[in-house]
């Protein structure tokens, strides 16, 4: 499953098996922020770490729970990597992504849930987090 983004992660390309497993049609899914598929049970750290590193210019790799448009998830590998134009300017993000192996997705979803607590233990101290595209 393939996407691409703009700077902002606003969606400029999906290819059919992504447009499957989302459940969106291409139509709703160009131009809209790639947050549109992102599960609530995925902590905002794991997005900020990955925003972090994508706008040094180094690629990214983690694990993703996806919210489809019927309300059903499904986890993927992603490896989200800069693009470069032809003058070598940053102008974009490709995003890449691969099922999961079930032992590994075991140990991620036991991992996320206590960084899902955590987060939420945090919020409840300092207030709202921002919103993190």
């Amino acid at each position: 499953m393939i996407t691409e983004t703009d700077l902002h992660g606003k969606i400029t390309y999906v290819n059919r098996l992504f447009v499957q497993m989302s459940g969106y049609a291409k139509e709703e899914l160009i131009g809209k922020p790639h947050s549109l598929i992102r599960h609530p049970d995925m902590p905002k750290c794991c997005f900020q770490s990955m925003w972090e590193t994508v706008t040094r210019g180094y690629p990214w790799e983690g694990y993703v729970k996806n919210l489809r448009k019927d309300g059903a998830y499904y986890w993927v590998v992603v490896m989200v990597s800069p693009k470069y134009d032809e003058s070598g300017k940053m102008c974009g993000y490709i995003a890449v992504r691969k099922p999961p192996g079930e032992l590994t997705l075991e140990e991620i979803k036991s991992k996320y849930a206590a960084m899902m607590s955590k987060e939420a233990c945090q919020h409840e101290k300092e207030g709202s987090f921002p919103e993190i595209v």
